[in-house]
């Protein structure tokens, strides 16, 4: 008995050890440690990629609607220049002091270009300079809310509007014409819908007469007819400009008025703007040109602009080398009032 009963056991004790699970050996686990470290560098590898991918398609994205953006806010500007709402722009009177010299007032010249080698006499005024190497362009218009008179009482100087209201304040300047004529003029006091030019405010007005052609010193007063158009006057100067936070934006420099005081106040319009280039279509010709090849007399024949931007992305490593997209776009934009 004990010798089948020890024989029992052995045969107990071997199952159990044939049984006894079994680790990995070293060589087993290198093995499955390098395949997993080929895999995981896999994933990471193509994590990586689509990652690359998405920042350089979100970069591309940006810089594009970024270009969008600015041309269709330097078109609405150039579209409108030179429009007096009444179709008689060279007949236009100008009773504003030193209208000559101020840039948003002279409307002798509604659309001027500056190249990067003239003076702009709008860009800089505004607590910015502009950038090297980068063209500008200043536009006059008229804002495409209008009004229309019901009177005009001179030489007392008041306009009393058809509207029941007014969004028009005291110091705008604005644009007034009739079949005759146009006049620019500020605007001295608002009460209500009746507006009053005098000779007092900044700029100020040099005279109170309206007529055609503008006498500075002259005694009489022109009244304009009833349902004449008036509307505020809007002046812009684009150029590019750094934005203070280590990059350049495209910068529109636009009237302000503050308690009947009217100054010039530079906005930035839109980021990531590193250059731009202008070229000027005058009428008849069969090429575009820069500003600086524009005869002096020959602003008035222009009828279309060539914007160029150069455009960075917002993300600076999202191009090759982990450096900014750059690209360049151009629009043409037409002057609605000089294209027949």
């Amino acid at each position: 008995m004990s010798g089948r009963h020890a024989s029992s056991l052995q045969s107990s004790t071997d199952a159990s050890r044939m049984r006894k699970p079994r680790g990995f050996t070293l060589i087993e686990l290198m093995v499955a440690m390098l395949l997993g470290t080929i895999v995981m560098a896999g994933v990471i590898s193509v994590f990586m990629t689509n990652q690359k991918v998405y920042r350089t398609n979100r970069g591309l994205s940006d810089v594009q609607a970024n270009a969008r953006m600015a041309f269709e806010l330097m078109s609405r500007d150039i579209r409108t220049a030179g429009l007096t709402g009444c179709g008689n722009g060279s007949r236009l009177a100008n009773v504003i002091k030193n209208n000559s010299t101020t840039w948003y007032a002279n409307w002798s010249t509604p659309l001027m270009g500056y190249t990067s080698s003239q003076k702009d006499l709008a860009s800089g005024t505004g607590g910015t300079e502009r950038t090297a190497n980068t063209d500008s362009i200043a536009l006059l218009g008229v804002d495409g809310s209008g009004y229309s008179v019901k009177t005009n009482a001179e030489p007392a100087g008041t306009f009393a509007l058809n509207e029941s209201s007014t969004t028009l304040q005291k110091g705008d300047l604005v644009l007034v014409c009739d079949p005759d004529h146009g006049a620019i003029v500020q605007m001295n006091a608002v009460s209500g819908t009746t507006l009053t030019h005098d000779t007092s405010g900044t700029p100020g007005n040099c005279s109170k007469d309206l007529s055609y052609p503008t006498v500075c010193s002259s005694a009489s007063s022109y009244t304009f007819s009833a349902n004449t158009q008036i509307a505020k006057l809007t002046a812009a100067d684009w150029y590019v400009a750094s934005n203070g936070v280590g990059g350049t934006s495209l910068y529109r420099m636009s009237l302000s008025n503050s308690s009947g005081t009217v100054t010039a106040v530079a906005n930035e319009m839109v980021r990531n703007v590193s250059g731009m280039t202008l070229a000027y279509h005058v009428s008849g010709a069969t090429s575009f040109v820069a500003a600086d090849a524009v005869a002096s007399g020959s602003w008035g024949s222009v009828d279309a602009v060539q914007i160029t931007l150069t455009m960075i992305s917002t993300d600076t490593t999202a191009g090759a080398d982990s450096k900014p997209i750059t690209r360049t776009f151009t629009s043409t934009t037409t002057l609605r009032n000089r294209v027949s």
